[in-house]
């Protein structure tokens, strides 16, 4: 059976590639414990210059087989764990989260290559990292409201320091960007064609004290950011914290954009949004990654209890008839005292904690 990471040691550089290209590299348990581990076991290792994160080539370059970087976490895993007793699902992410923390207090440089599908878990990889590199290929994005979920595994911390209103706007909507906009908006430090990623690594493997100058080397400029021109429309109609002063701003606007962004929400489930917008704005606020770690567990663990998560996978990942009955079904329904209750700390033993001696925040 092939692993579904393979880490191994080159010249300095840890690399591990995620190797599950049926799922488009989705990350499982396994696969983050994988990843925790080799990042640990390289950390003190004075030997390791550098870290490469990548996703293995598809067997035989099957096309269909090779579509992204890493679309997002085990869904299904989590779905069937919130019809029962929640246990594998908090498992996860509480994993999962060490693993993003791990990744944003790395003390080596970590450089990621963000070729393909980029979403979710995903970003969650490649947002801590030193050095994000885009290409062509790019499909960046954060979907999770789609699902009755949240933009986590960092999203609260990420999102609201992207430029004006864009990280509410993507977090809102879960519209996907390419490999322009996320070099242009911050989201990717470089930006290289896909058909050169194979010279660069070997370039990397070859003088990894030199990652940073053959990253800029490879840097190429980008074709025009399209984000770039609806940055005003997104700063002037996704600027409230609050959901129904969005739908607002949205409806008085009769150009086809803001009518585009009004049918997208409508799909989206009411109470996610609302999460997702009060997430950021308290990420926003935090001045240590762990704390907003901690917040974006305390969601997840009432979130998965509420029903639209389950709705959310099955009409979009299960059934596929792209149809959910959101519970509450309008943004007025959703209380303020329903999101306050989805914000509320746990008991002290089940809140999240970084692996132990993870390191601090690196500002």
């Amino acid at each position: 059976m092939t692993a579904d990471i393979v880490s191994s040691v080159d010249n300095g550089v840890g690399r591990i590639r995620l190797n599950r290209p049926k799922a488009i590299h989705a990350l499982t348990p396994a696969m983050v414990d994988a990843i925790t581990a080799a990042l640990l076991a390289w950390r003190d290792d004075d030997a390791i210059v550098a870290v490469m994160i990548d996703h293995a080539p598809a067997p035989d370059g099957d096309p269909k087989l090779s579509r992204g970087f890493c679309a997002g976490g085990d869904i299904a895993l989590i779905a069937r764990s919130a019809k029962t007793d929640c246990v594998e699902a908090e498992a996860f992410f509480f994993q999962e989260y060490r693993m993003n923390h791990l990744l944003f207090v790395y003390p080596k440089p970590i450089v990621v290559f963000m070729d393909g599908i980029t979403m979710g878990g995903g970003v969650g990889i490649a947002a801590p990292c030193r050095y994000r590199v885009a290409t062509e290929r790019t499909i960046f994005a954060m979907p999770e409201t789609g699902i009755g979920l949240f933009p986590d595994v960092g999203g609260g911390w990420f999102l609201p320091r992207l430029p004006g209103r864009v990280g509410y706007w993507l977090a809102a909507t879960g519209a996907r960007i390419d490999g322009a906009d996320a070099l242009s908006i911050g989201m990717a430090t470089h930006y290289v064609a896909s058909g050169v990623l194979d010279d660069v690594k070997a370039r990397i493997l070859a003088d990894p004290a030199s990652l940073p100058a053959i990253l800029d080397d490879a840097h190429q400029v980008p074709p025009p950011a399209p984000l770039d021109a609806q940055r005003a429309d997104i700063d002037r109609l996704f600027a409230a914290d609050r959901y129904e002063d969005i739908l607002a701003a949205l409806e008085a606007d009769d150009g086809a954009w803001a009518h585009k962004q009004r049918a997208v929400l409508a799909t989206k489930s009411p109470q996610t949004v609302k999460v997702a917008l009060r997430q950021l704005r308290e990420g926003a606020q935090c001045t240590d990654f762990a704390d907003n770690m901690r917040n974006e567990y305390r969601i997840g663990h009432h979130v998965i209890r509420r029903p639209d998560f389950v709705e959310g996978v099955r009409a979009v990942i299960f059934d596929k008839d792209n149809a959910p009955r959101w519970n509450p079904a309008t943004p007025q329904d959703v209380t303020d005292a329903m999101i306050d209750a989805l914000f509320a700390p746990l008991p002290p033993e089940k809140e999240w904690t970084p692996l132990p001696n993870a390191g601090a925040t690196i500002a």
